[in-house]
């Protein structure tokens, strides 16, 4: 594959690199800015706007997900009404954010581990007791049963007075 790309046909100049003239954009004191469809906030100084947002004005932050879901929203799924200013952390308090868990209370989803965890180690505790364990002594057959297992080469079973593993 990469004979090939070397090997390729190519015009000469697509082969050698040719340093081109970078172009800056200067911008003159006798040039004007162009003009803005922005609306222009007012200036303010560091105690009138301690936030830093130019004068914008920024909604107390609550989360849309808490909003009333049957209300009368000019835009239904963001929850949210035509010319409503946007807060800042709008990414963060929007419909698509992860959703706050407000169904449990940190003490009772703690409790409620806590009890799982306790059946499910009561339950170990119950059957542990009732669950029959190995026998006490393996069983032994008389003659160790070769000739039901196959003959003198065959491995025969455990035989009275064998030595327990």
């Amino acid at each position: 594959m990469l004979s090939r790309r070397i090997a390729t046909a190519r015009p000469l100049r697509a082969a050698i690199p040719i340093p081109r003239a970078t172009l800056l954009q200067q911008r003159y004191a006798s040039i004007a800015a162009p003009p803005s469809n922005e609306p222009e906030y007012p200036k303010l100084t560091e105690l009138e706007d301690p936030n830093m947002n130019g004068g914008y004005i920024n909604p107390p932050p609550v989360k849309r997900q808490f909003r009333d879901p049957h209300g009368d929203w000019w835009d239904k799924q963001e929850r949210r009404n035509y010319g409503e200013p946007v807060h800042e952390d709008n990414d963060i308090l929007g419909m698509f954010s992860p959703e706050e868990y407000t169904h449990v209370k940190p003490g009772k989803g703690a409790l409620q581990l806590l009890t799982y965890v306790g059946a499910v180690f009561g339950l170990c505790g119950v059957v542990s007791l009732y669950y029959p364990d190995k026998q006490s002594a393996p069983r032994e057959f008389p003659g160790g049963l070769e000739k039901e297992l196959g003959g003198p080469a065959a491995v025969r079973a455990r035989m009275a007075g064998d030595p327990i593993e």
